[in-house]
């Protein structure tokens, strides 16, 4: 193994951090984070190991949902600030070491986006066709809405020409109509226009979605829906040899493998694993490793040229709704027995510290599993320093708060007044009187110095992301031991979700005499016996990173 091989396949081994520029940072004061602000505050992302920054939609917008209801998407909101600030940004990522992706949004449009203005406006205007069109009444579609009791069909009637538009999601989002090579060629043009700022990809929005109108519509020039999807890629790769398509598609595992292109892998670069996020949870819930070694040795294995990205919170609800019934109220009961912690009756509106009543040892364990399952890891905003929600935000908002930089008026988030920030700042005891950025860089011991030390130490071990993986028998129901190797590189993490101290015995058949293991998180080691034997203590909610070291290995960890 050469670690040059890492830098071809850069996303194999990044660490991605997800936010909304308009809750990062506010550098002209008038409430609403901007594209200056987050470039200021680059060092800070940088500081922590943070190799490639997704960003949320910063389109222009009506903003009925958070910036995904684009009407432009060729600009820049100008609340967020201008196209000349998104470059600058860029190019100081880039400076940094860091790659910037962003949200394509192209499975809908706001209804205030030009095209859908004149498609509205009769039914042979030459942009009709830029959506999807019925002229008889629909049946009931209340089944297959996206947001249940916000909405009651897919489909809207347009008052102006008498006929209905497909919405998947909100009535205000009118569906695209892929299967219009005039959309495919715009959709290309939008890719093509953002890759030349300097982004570095793009996380897609929606893709089974995006697919299904192809499907439904019979495109004669794709036959097979994912057709789509690889010329997609195609044009990727021609304009850009190494940027990403990072999809999200909350699929069954082998309905995912359909969307990396299969052996092949011409299709999506990256997927977010839903099942195995939660397995995470029911096994958090049960404490009970069980759920989430099942979802690991069902999770495909995918070619090299693709990658799966592990998760513990997104900006979206917490979705449970892979899981079973039983299950799903299991992990209700542990995590979100209100009411109004519960989400659309298949997710919870919940961050990760206030599910675990803030406790560090179980909070630092959940962290420490990410960053070690194969794979890559996605951090979303404030996760570095354990930020709380505010449940008395509507849906999705409630994880969608200002960033919490220091205890001052506003979290150090903006100097306008409170009540022009673009949402509240969360209080109570995850508020920034007790959790903000500025003291956690002080204190060593801090959750964000924690996240950090994680960062790196994943980046030292690229065989987390590049190698094969193995779960490893051992006694303990509440344990998850895994191994990870490429090449001569191996590790072997071991999680406790229990609260008792446990001794873990491991058997690595493969390593011979001489061989030791070198904790990688904490002073020490252990020694390995004849056949690779060891017993390894895990204290209650404890974790371990091992490193496999071999006489003559000469890496410093």
């Amino acid at each position: 193994m050469r670690i040059t091989d890492t830098s071809d396949l850069w996303w194999k081994n990044a660490v991605v951090y997800c936010l909304d520029v308009e809750t990062f940072f506010d550098a002209d004061g008038d409430g609403v984070g901007d594209l200056q602000g987050l470039a200021e505050r680059i060092d800070y992302l940088a500081e922590m190991g943070v190799t490639c920054l997704w960003l949320m939609p910063f389109y222009p917008t009506p903003d009925r949902d958070d910036g995904y209801d684009v009407s432009d998407h060729y600009g820049v909101d100008r609340r967020l600030g201008s196209l000349g600030d998104l470059v600058e940004l860029v190019r100081t990522a880039r400076d940094r070491g860091i790659r910037v992706i962003a949200d394509l949004v192209v499975n809908h449009t706001s209804d205030q986006h030009p095209w859908f203005k004149e498609a509205r406006k009769s039914t042979d205007n030459p942009f009709r066709d830029f959506y999807v069109w019925r002229a008889d009444e629909p049946p009931d579609t209340s089944g297959q809405v996206v947001f249940p009791g916000q909405e009651d069909s897919i489909w809207e009637h347009d008052e102006r020409t008498g006929e209905w538009y497909l919405h998947r999601f909100y009535k205000h989002q009118p569906d695209l109509n892929v299967a219009n090579p005039v959309v495919r060629d715009e959709i290309a043009k939008v890719m093509g226009f953002w890759l030349q700022t300097g982004l570095s990809g793009f996380r897609v929005d929606a893709v089974p979605f995006l697919l299904e109108t192809l499907l439904e519509r019979n495109a004669d020039d794709f036959a097979d829906p994912h057709g789509y999807l690889r010329s997609l890629r195609r044009f990727l790769q021609r304009r850009t040899g190494d940027a990403v398509l990072l999809g999200e598609v909350n699929l069954p595992y082998d309905k995912q493998v359909d969307y990396f292109g299969g052996e092949d892998g011409d299709e999506l670069t990256m997927q977010f694993d839903f099942v195995g996020m939660q397995a995470m949870y029911l096994s958090l819930a049960r404490q009970d490793a069980g759920p989430l070694a099942d979802a690991l040795r069902r999770r495909p294995v995918v070619s090299p040229d693709t990658q799966w990205a592990n998760f513990v919170r997104n900006h979206d609800e917490l979705t449970l709704d892979q899981l079973s019934e039983e299950e799903r109220q299991e992990v209700f009961a542990a995590f979100g027995p209100e009411e109004r912690m519960q989400i659309y009756g298949r997710g919870l509106k919940r961050r990760l510290p206030p599910m675990l009543d803030g406790d560090p040892r179980r909070v630092r364990m959940v962290y420490s599993l990410l960053f070690s399952l194969p794979g890559t890891p996605v951090l979303y905003y404030g996760e570095e320093i354990g930020m709380g929600e505010d449940l008395d935000a509507p849906g999705r908002h409630a994880v969608r708060t200002p960033m919490q930089w220091t205890a001052e008026e506003n979290a150090g988030f903006s100097t306008a007044p409170a009540r022009r920030l673009v949402s509240p700042v969360v209080t109570g005891g995850f508020g920034p009187q007790h959790v903000n950025v500025a003291d956690q860089k002080r204190d060593p011991d801090s959750l964000w110095s924690f996240i950090t030390r994680l960062a790196q130490r994943y980046r030292q071990c690229p065989e987390l992301g590049w190698g094969a993986y193995e779960i490893l028998e051992q006694p303990h129901a509440q344990v998850l031991a895994h191994r990870c190797t490429w090449d001569d590189a191996s590790v072997v993490a071991l999680h406790n979700l229990g609260p008792d101290p446990v001794t873990v015995p491991l058997r690595l058949g493969d390593v011979g005499p001489g061989c030791t293991l070198a904790d990688l998180l904490q002073e020490g080691g252990c020694e390995l016996a004849e056949g690779g034997a060891a017993e390894v203590l895990l204290d209650g909610y404890g974790f371990r990173w091992l490193r496999v070291r071999r006489p003559g290995d000469r890496r410093l960890l």
